[in-house]
C-alpha cells in the first residue's frame, strides 16, 4: 500500500532514473545550433577532435554530449532521421552497459548508432550483436553510412566468409554480426595453430540486439564446434525396433522436463527384446558394458514419444529438418546432439547420418561476460530483469515512447476446448476483417496454424499463412501484414525483421508489382502512385482501429506474448489485442490442470460458450506463466554453473595454446614436462620412504623404454651404489633424456626444431582437451545421481571435474615427452601447421535438444535492401572461389551453396567425401 503511495507521488525508480539523464539530453541538444552550421567536412572532422581529447586523457563520458550531438546531426544528413530525445535516452542506457527497452518500431537501430559511435572511438573495436544474418548485413549497410560520413569503418560477419575476410572484419572501427558467428569465431580462434590466423581482436564493447532472445532465449544452448565419430546406425535402428514395440504403461514421461524413464516392468521388457536382438550384453540392461545401448534407448525413447512429426520437425527430402520452437522456421543443415537426430532418423525411416564429437565448447552466458562492457537493446526486457542482473549484473531500463501507446491491451477470452476456442477466433476474425481491420494471428506451432486455417476456411476468411512450410514468402506475408482487411496467421512473431506498416509496405509492394518495369518517368509516376495509395489506406485502416493482434494460446514467456502484442500499436498508432486460451492449452494442461479454475470451467462453461473476460484469470494464467519462467531460469543458471567449471578449465587450456603460440621458443615448456615425467615415473617405481629392495626396477627400465626411448642400466646403478636414492636417480635419467633431445636438435635449424616442438604441444593439447569434453559430458549426464547418496550434484560435479582436469595435465605432459623422445626428424623446411577443417558448428539445447546454427529472417529474401544503399563488404559467392573445385576446399562451408551453382549445398555436391 504504502509502495504505491510511494510510486505515485515520486514515480517508480526507472521514471526516477529516466528522469536524471534529462540534464544530459538538454546538453546534447545545445550542441545542435552550432553541429548545424557546420559544412560536411567540418562536421567529420569532430572524429578527428574526439581521438585528440581521448589522447590527451579524456574520458568518454566527457565527450558523450557532443559526441551524440554529432552522430544526430549525421545521421539527419546522410540517412535523413534525426533521433529523438527518447533515443538519446535510450544510448546513454546504452553507453553506461545497460538494457534500453524500447517498444516496437522505436527506432532501436538508430540508437545503436550512439553508443556505438562513441565507444568505437578509442580503435578497440566496438561488436553490435543481431540474431540473423539478415539484420547483421542490413543494419551494417544502413548504418555504415553515417559512420563512413564520420570517418569510421564498418564490417559484417556472416557465414561463408574467409578467414582474411573475417579478420578484415573484426579490424574495423565497428563490427556487425550475429551472436552463433561471434562465438564460433572464438573457440575456431582457440583451435587454430598460428597466432597470425586468428580473427579476432581483444574484447571490448558489445551492443547486443534483442538482447532478451540472445542472452535468454539462446542462452540454454552452449555453440559446439564438433567432428564426426563411428557410424552406428545399425545399433540406432535396432534399438528403435524395440521402442516401438512398447506401450504408454511401458514408460513415465513428465512433459514439464520433457523426461522419459522406463518402468520397472518396462525395462524387464526391453531387456528380453534387446536379447533376442543381440543387442545386449549379459543380462542387465544396466550393466558397464551396455552403457552405450541405454544412451541409444533414452534417446529412441524421447524421440518417439516426445518428439512429434509436423510440431517439432518435418521430414523433407528425406531429412529430418528441425522446426524452430521460437519462430516456426524449418532449420535446414540444423542437427540435434547427442545422438537425438539419429535416433528421430531412425523413427521416421530416412538415412541415419554419423553423430559428432564436441571439440569445443562454450555458452553465451560466458562468451558475453568476457565483455568489459556490454549493453542491450529490445522491446520485451523487463520480466527477466533479475536474471539480466544476476547472470550480467546489466540492469533493465524502460524507455519511454516518443508518441504515447494508443493500443488496447484486451483481457483473455477462454473457452473450454480448443475446437469451441478455434470456433470462436474464426467467427471474431471474420468480424474485423469484414470491416477492414487488419489481423496479425499469433500461433505456437504450425500445426495450430493449419488447424485455424481449415477453420478460417469454413468461414470464407480469405488469409495467409507464415510458418516454416511457406518460408520462401515469409518477407512478402509479414511485409504486407498492416494491408486493408488483411489477415495473417504467423507460427510465431518473435525476431521477424520486417516492420509491419499499416497500409502496406511502399519498397515491397515497389519490388513486386513494379520488378519487370525500367527505370524511367514511367517508374517514377508508379512509385509515386503506390506511395499514395499506401497513404489513403494506412488512415483507412487507422480508422478501423489500426492492427488487430489476436494470439490463439498463451506462451510459456510473458515475453514472447509481449513481442506479439508489440507489433500493434507502433509510433502512435491505434491497435487492439486480445489472446484467447482454452483448457487444452499446453500451458494450462500441463502447469494447471488440477487447479480450482479448471475445475470450475469444466463444470460451468457449455459448449461452445466463452467465458466472459477476466482480469483475475489472466493474473491467474500470467501467474503460471512466471512459475514456468522460473524453472526456466533455474534452468539455465543451473547450465551456467556447469558450464562455469569447464570455464575455469577452458581458459587455462586456451592461455597455454596462446602462450605457446606466441613464444619465440618453448624449449623450456617441453623440458620442463620431460622433467616432470620423469619425476612421476621415478616416484611411481621408487615410493617416498622406502627401500631400494622395495622398488620396482624392472617396471622402472619399461616405463623408461616405452615414454624416454631409453635403455639405462637403472639395475646396476642400484646394485653398485648402496647410498643411491630416488633423486640421484631422477638426475640422471634427467641428464639422459636431456642429452638423447639435443641429439636430435642438433641435426635441425633452430626455427625449424621451434615449429616442432610448438606443434607436438599444440596437437597434444587439442586432442587431450577434445577427450576431456567427451569424458565431461559423460559425467554430467550422470552426476545427478549422486544426489540420491545425499550429494550436491554440481559440487560432485567440480571435485570430479578437478581431478579429471589434473590427470589430463599429466597425460598430456607424458605423451608430449613420448612423442618428442621417439619422433625421427631429419632436415627438412619447418613443419606447416595444419589447416582446420570445416567442422560441424550446432547450437543445441541440452534440454530440449533444439538446434539454431543457421540464422533466418524474414527479409532474408533481399528485397529490403533495395532501399538500403550498398556497403562495399566482401560477399563470397559466384567465381569468388574460382573455377576449380580443387580450390573449394577449406574456403567453402560445407553447409553453404555450392560455388557451382547446381543450387545444391557444397556437402551434397562438390564437398561429398568419398
Amino acid at each position: 500500500m504504502f509502495g504505491g503511495i510511494a510510486k505515485s507521488l515520486f514515480g517508480s525508480s526507472n521514471e526516477r532514473y529516466v528522469k536524471s539523464l534529462k540534464p544530459i539530453v538538454q546538453k546534447i541538444a545545445s550542441f545542435e545550433p552550432t553541429l548545424q552550421a557546420m559544412d560536411d567536412a567540418t562536421l567529420a572532422a569532430q572524429t578527428i577532435k574526439f581521438r585528440e581529447q581521448l589522447a590527451n586523457g579524456a574520458k568518454l563520458d566527457d565527450l558523450l554530449p557532443e559526441a551524440f550531438a554529432t552522430v544526430r546531426e549525421a545521421a539527419r544528413r546522410v540517412i535523413g532521421q534525426r533521433h529523438y530525445d527518447v533515443q538519446m535516452v535510450g544510448g546513454i542506457v546504452l553507453h553506461r552497459g545497460e538494457i534500453a527497452e524500447m517498444r516496437t518500431g522505436e527506432g532501436k537501430t538508430l540508437v545503436a548508432t550512439l553508443a556505438t559511435y562513441l565507444n568505437a572511438l578509442p580503435g578497440d573495436g566496438v561488436h553490435v550483436i543481431t540474431v540473423n544474418d539478415y539484420l547483421a548485413r542490413r543494419d551494417a549497410e544502413w548504418m555504415a553510412q553515417v559512420y563512413g560520413f564520420l570517418g569510421l569503418t564498418t564490417g559484417v560477419i556472416v557465414p561463408n566468409l574467409t578467414d582474411q575476410q573475417r579478420r578484415d572484419a573484426y579490424g574495423s572501427d565497428i563490427t556487425y554480426g550475429t551472436n552463433n558467428e561471434f562465438g564460433f569465431d572464438y573457440l575456431r580462434d582457440n583451435m587454430k595453430y598460428d597466432r597470425a590466423s586468428m580473427v579476432q581482436r581483444p574484447f571490448n564493447f558489445a551492443i547486443v540486439d534483442e538482447v532478451d532472445s540472445i542472452l535468454i532465449d539462446e542462452a540454454r544452448t552452449p555453440l559446439i564446434i564438433s567432428g564426426p565419430t563411428d557410424d552406428r546406425s545399425e545399433l540406432y535402428m535396432g534399438v528403435d525396433a524395440v521402442v516401438k514395440q512398447l506401450s504408454p504403461e511401458d514408460y513415465e514421461k513428465d512433459e514439464k522436463q520433457r523426461t522419459i524413464v522406463l518402468t520397472e516392468e518396462g525395462t524387464e521388457k526391453v531387456e528380453r527384446m534387446l536379447e533376442d536382438a543381440g543387442l545386449l550384453f549379459g543380462a542387465n540392461l544396466y550393466d558397464f558394458e551396455n552403457t552405450q545401448v541405454v544412451h541409444h534407448l533414452n534417446q529412441s525413447l524421447r524421440a518417439n514419444v516426445m518428439f512429434k512429426r509436423d510440431t517439432d520437425y518435418i521430414v523433407k527430402d528425406g531429412k529430418i529438418v528441425i522446426i524452430d520452437e521460437f519462430t516456426g522456421r524449418m532449420m535446414d543443415g540444423r542437427r540435434w546432439s547427442d545422438g537425438l537426430h539419429q535416433a528421430v532418423e531412425a523413427k521416421e525411416g530416412v538415412n541415419i547420418e554419423p553423430e559428432n564429437q564436441t571439440l569445443a565448447s562454450i555458452t553465451f552466458q560466458n562468451y558475453f561476460r568476457m565483455y568489459p562492457k556490454l549493453g542491450g537493446m529490445t522491446g520485451t526486457a523487463s520480466t527477466e530483469a533479475a536474471e539480466f542482473y544476476d547472470i550480467y549484473k546489466m540492469n533493465v531500463v524502460t524507455i519511454p515512447t516518443n508518441l504515447p501507446v494508443q493500443r488496447i491491451d484486451e483481457e483473455d477470452t477462454f473457452y473450454k476446448s480448443t475446437e469451441d476456442k478455434f470456433a470462436g477466433i474464426a467467427k471474431t476474425i471474420k468480424a474485423h476483417a469484414e470491416r477492414g481491420q487488419p489481423v496479425l494471428v499469433g500461433t505456437v506451432s504450425i500445426e495450430k496454424s493449419e488447424l485455424l486455417s481449415e477453420f478460417l476456411h469454413r468461414e470464407g476468411v480469405k488469409h495467409e499463412v507464415l510458418n516454416a512450410r511457406f518460408h520462401e514468402s515469409e518477407a512478402h506475408i509479414v511485409a504486407q501484414a498492416g494491408r486493408l482487411g488483411m489477415v495473417t496467421v504467423s507460427t510465431n512473431m518473435a525476431g521477424r525483421g520486417t516492420d509491419i506498416q499499416l497500409g502496406g509496405n511502399v519498397e515491397f509492394r515497389v519490388a513486386d508489382e513494379l520488378r519487370d518495369m525500367p527505370e524511367g518517368p514511367e517508374r517514377d509516376a508508379a512509385i509515386a502512385r503506390i506511395k499514395a495509395e499506401v497513404a489513403e489506406e494506412k488512415e483507412k485502416v487507422k480508422a478501423a482501429g489500426g492492427l488487430f493482434v489476436l494470439g490463439t494460446e498463451r506462451h510459456e514467456s510473458r515475453r514472447i506474448d509481449n513481442q506479439l502484442r508489440g507489433r500493434s500499436g507502433r509510433q502512435g498508432d491505434p491497435g487492439l489485442s486480445r489472446f484467447y486460451l482454452s483448457l487444452d492449452d499446453d500451458l494450462l494442461r500441463i502447469f494447471g490442470s488440477n487447479t480450482l479454475f479448471s475445475r470450475m470451467m469444466r463444470s460451468s462453461l457449455e459448449d461452445g460458450e466463452a467465458m466472459p473476460p477476466s482480469r483475475w484469470l489472466s493474473k491467474a494464467i500470467e501467474t503460471a506463466q512466471k512459475k514456468v519462467e522460473a524453472r526456466n531460469y533455474d534452468v539455465r543458471k543451473q547450465v551456467v554453473e556447469y558450464d562455469d567449471v569447464m570455464n575455469d578449465q577452458r581458459k587455462v587450456i586456451y592461455e597455454q595454446r596462446a602462450d605457446i603460440m606466441d613464444a619465440d621458443t618453448v624449449g623450456q615448456v617441453v623440458e620442463d614436462m620431460r622433467h616432470e615425467t620423469v619425476n612421476a615415473i621415478v616416484g611411481e617405481a621408487c615410493p617416498p620412504n622406502s627401500y631400494p629392495e622395495q622398488w620396482n626396477i624392472e617396471g622402472l627400465k619399461t616405463r623408461l623404454a616405452d615414454t624416454l626411448n631409453l635403455d639405462l642400466p637403472v639395475d646396476q646403478w642400484v646394485k653398485d651404489e648402496e647410498a643411491i636414492d630416488p633423486e640421484i636417480l631422477e638426475e640422471r635419467i634427467r641428464e639422459a633424456a636431456d642429452a638423447a633431445i639435443a641429439e636430435k636438435s642438433a641435426d635441425l635449424e633452430p626455427e625449424t626444431w621451434t615449429s616442432i616442438e610448438k606443434s607436438i604441444l599444440l596437437q597434444n593439447l587439442d586432442h587431450h582437451w577434445k577427450e576431456h569434453l567427451a569424458m565431461l559430458d559423460a559425467l554430467r549426464q550422470v552426476v545427478h545421481l549422486r544426489a540420491y547418496a545425499q550429494k550436491t550434484p554440481i559440487n560432485e560435479y567440480k571435485h570430479e571435474a578437478f581431478s579429471m582436469f589434473q590427470r589430463m595435465l599429466d597425460t598430456i605432459r607424458e605423451d608430449v615427452t613420448r612423442t618428442m623422445a621417439f619422433a625421427q626428424f631429419r632436415m627438412a623446411p619447418p613443419p606447416e601447421l595444419p589447416e582446420l577443417p570445416a567442422f560441424l558448428t550446432t547450437h543445441i539445447d541440452p534440454l530440449t535438444g533444439e538446434d539454431n546454427t543457421a540464422d533466418w529472417d524474414a527479409g532474408s529474401a533481399g528485397l529490403v535492401t533495395t532501399r538500403i544503399p550498398q556497403l562495399g563488404i566482401p560477399q563470397p559467392a559466384g567465381d569468388d572461389y574460382g573455377t576449380d573445385p580443387a580450390q573449394w576446399v577449406g574456403l567453402v562451408s560445407r553447409n553453404a551453396p555450392c560455388p557451382c551453382g547446381s543450387g545444391l549445398k557444397y556437402k551434397h555436391c562438390h564437398g561429398q567425401v568419398a
